[in-house]
């Protein structure tokens, strides 16, 4: 077993930055990672093998301050890379270009966005786009507490909520796919950054639903139940890599990126570890339990971040739908 994977179950657990243990007699390198909470298992893997492979010559810190509190600390040239679960919004590319933060945007996985219920929620088959919006839209706050008021046939409990905080991707993500707007939701539910909270508030409430990343539910699976979305087909489709892969899993999967800032960009120990990610990276993404990249996408990320091309091909505003074969389109096929 690989050392990542003895760390990664405690890692998810507490939620804590990644670090290696200094080696005494020598002078490290520091690669210092932030950003979402979803990305954090893929970048987790990443770093321990690599520190692995560089023998303590280089530090590599991840932490989670959510994709939107990880941008923040970016555009502030406090970070080298951030981890986000969604692309760059036009506040946050302004804010770079204010303080002259330039980057590149690296797309490294698929994520298939999962909705949990505790496993002892025997009635909820599957959820419509409509259901989750009668619990989380705006609207719902102080209104919608019994999961009989969100359909009749169901039980009259009382409707737990668990979800991501406002710093969140995935709560962008999820407010705009559902609610048809980002940050657009109700305020009387659990919130947390930490992705580990909020499983385990499902894992201890028997009318709890929640939402996270695909990889969180992976590591849990034996303790909560993930519930088939009903896609624009009308077919309930539970979250997998194959329901990512031929677009049935819809309208939860999404990429999911780092940004890599273009000073830090020009360090050795960075260029080492870019490369690393987007060629050894691939098996760790699979592992951790995340959709990886078909291998042209990773040839191409190569190549741009050896050509170093700047920016975003998104439109710095949210989007839902985006398919793998969409990506590859905007990112420019090999």
């Amino acid at each position: 077993m690989k050392l990542w994977h003895k760390l990664s179950a405690s890692m998810l657990l507490s939620g804590l930055a990644v670090t290696a243990v200094p080696h005494a007699a020598q002078a490290q390198s520091i690669i210092k990672i932030d950003g979402s909470s979803t990305v954090f298992p893929v970048a987790e893997a990443v770093a321990e093998e690599f520190q692995i492979s560089k023998r303590g010559k280089v530090r590599v810190t991840v932490g989670i301050a959510g994709t939107g509190g990880g941008f923040k600390r970016f555009c502030r040239g406090e970070t080298d890379i951030s981890n986000a679960s969604r692309p760059i919004l036009k506040e946050e590319m302004d804010a770079c270009r204010a303080a002259g933060v330039k980057y590149m945007e690296i797309p490294v996985a698929f994520d298939a966005l999962t909705v949990v219920v505790n496993q002892s929620n025997t009635f909820v088959k599957s959820l419509t786009v409509a259901d989750l919006k009668k619990m989380w839209e705006p609207a719902a706050q102080g209104r919608i507490g019994k999961w009989n008021q969100v359909r009749s046939e169901w039980p009259a409990e009382n409707l737990m909520l668990f979800g991501p905080g406002a710093d969140s991707g995935t709560f962008d993500y999820f407010t705009e796919a559902v609610n048809g707007k980002a940050k657009a939701s109700r305020g009387d539910f659990t919130a947390s950054e930490d992705d580990n909270v909020l499983v385990q508030g499902v894992e201890n409430n028997k009318s709890a639903l929640g939402y996270f990343g695909y990889a969180y539910y992976i590591a849990h699976k034996d303790r909560l139940r993930a519930v088939p979305i009903v896609n624009q087909k009308g077919n309930a489709v539970g979250p997998s890599i194959e329901g990512v892969v031929d677009g049935s899993y819809e309208p939860l999967s999404r990429p999911l990126f780092i940004y890599v800032r273009d000073s830090a960009a020009q360090r050795p120990e960075i260029q080492e570890f870019i490369k690393f990610y987007l060629t050894d990276g691939a098996q760790l993404v699979k592992e951790v339990g995340y959709v990886p990249l078909p291998d042209q996408a990773y040839q191409l990320a190569l190549k741009h971040f050896a050509d170093k091309k700047l920016g975003t091909v998104f439109g710095g505003v949210p989007e839902v739908g985006v398919t793998i074969d969409n990506l590859l389109a905007r990112e420019g096929k090999l």
